[in-house]
């Protein structure tokens, strides 16, 4: 494994971080480094920015309008964006949906759909998780018959991220209920403005309105929707969830975290101890990342080894929010009500405490996010140990 980067690449790795610097808002840089929810408007607003660079869509191949950066300088962008206070994109059109158009749908569903997505104009949700249905992902239950050139969709579909918001969603459904589960799933695509379609919040525990329950109810969707094969979802389902959790890992913006908390203890704080400890096992994710690396460089693919950084890049992530939490002491409490007052205003307190518990709640998510850690542990032990 060689872990040497080249002149050119840190040049670039250095480009990448100046460029996203000096464009960043510095309102929208503020609310990323206190924690705050940003709008809808917010973060179109910062997607705009990425994709006038042509950096929205960084994972891209050329062909389909993407930059076409290699495997090293995909990485290199990674760690120079989670090295500020940028919002990542959201990523279900980038990194979930535009992969597997790209790769299983036909010419005529690329040119419509991965224009709009590269340019940040289309909003996208994922219909993935059901009510009994989540990380066992082959027993959901949303059904779509064929009748003529539509499918008939009708289900619910729950914890679904930024629904309220989308303008399309991609969604796994039953095509086939005769065969074995895995291979009567289709993948389509649906407009989230078809009659039939009902969304519910779902207020989590931080106070946030981020996820929703989507209900189906005889939403007429066209055949001409259907990416891929009809029964072949599955397979595009698990690509993408693979694809997802090679990015899952956040380390870049767990080592920002990490120097910030190091500011603000003395050497010989137990905290300091403690962070000496996540930085240490940060360390051990980011070589993973780098054995990886190398093996997608050789032309190899990262595999279940992904679901390792996916399960370390989410406990880490999450160890770090304890710990500021930790550090804040009584600063922190009592914030965990919502994320603002009434009016529109941070809590009080310091600005920099309102939004610690909030966001340690909030982050709960990331060891279910992208397939729960438990599941991700079964796939690698059915991988390597031939459970």
């Amino acid at each position: 494994m060689d872990l040497a980067f080249s002149p050119e690449d840190l040049q670039f790795y250095e480009h990448v971080r100046d460029t996203l610097a000096a464009n960043l808002p510095a309102d929208i840089e503020e609310k990323e480094r206190l924690g705050q929810r940003l709008s809808k408007e917010d973060m179109l607003r910062w997607q705009d920015v990425l994709a006038a660079n042509n950096w929205l869509a960084a994972g891209w191949p050329a062909e389909y309008g993407g930059p076409g950066f290699n495997a090293t300088r995909r990485y290199l962008f990674e760690q120079a964006y989670g090295s500020l206070y940028a919002p990542p994109p959201v990523q279900f059109g980038i990194t979930m949906v535009g992969p597997v158009i790209y790769n299983y749908a036909n010419q005529e569903q690329k040119d419509r759909f991965l224009p709009a997505i590269r340019e940040n104009k289309v909003w996208w949700c994922q219909g993935y998780s059901e009510p009994g249905a989540g990380s066992d992902l082959a027993s959901l239950k949303t059904k779509a018959v064929r009748d003529g050139d539509h499918y008939v969709v009708n289900g619910q579909k729950t914890w679904t991220t930024w629904a309220h918001w989308a303008d399309w969603m991609f969604c796994l459904v039953k095509t086939d209920t005769t065969c074995k589960p895995q291979a009567g799933i289709s993948f389509l695509l649906i407009d989230m403005k078809t009659p039939g379609i009902t969304i519910r919040p779902i207020k989590t525990i931080d106070g946030d309105h981020e996820v929703n329950e989507v209900f189906l109810e005889n939403v007429r969707v066209p055949v001409e929707n259907l990416i891929g094969e009809e029964g072949a979802g599955w397979g595009y389902g698990k690509a993408l969830l693979e694809h997802e959790r090679f990015i899952m890992s956040g380390s870049a913006r767990s080592r920002r975290n990490l120097k910030e908390l190091r500011k603000q203890v003395a050497a010989n704080s137990p905290f300091a101890q403690e962070i000496s400890r996540l930085e240490i096992q940060l360390r051990a994710l980011e070589f993973l990342e780098l054995r990886l690396l190398s093996t997608m460089n050789a032309g190899g693919n990262p595999g279940p080894r992904a679901s390792a950084l996916k399960i370390r890049g989410t406990e880490i992530a999450q160890a770090i929010s304890r710990l500021r939490l930790e550090m804040l002491g009584p600063d922190a409490v009592g914030v965990s009500q919502g994320f603002m007052e009434a009016d529109g205003s941070l809590p009080a307190g310091p600005a920099e405490a309102a939004m610690a518990m909030p966001t340690y709640l909030n982050l709960r998510k990331l060891t279910i996010w992208g397939g729960s850690n438990e599941i991700q542990r079964m796939v690698m032990a059915k991988a390597t140990l031939g459970l």
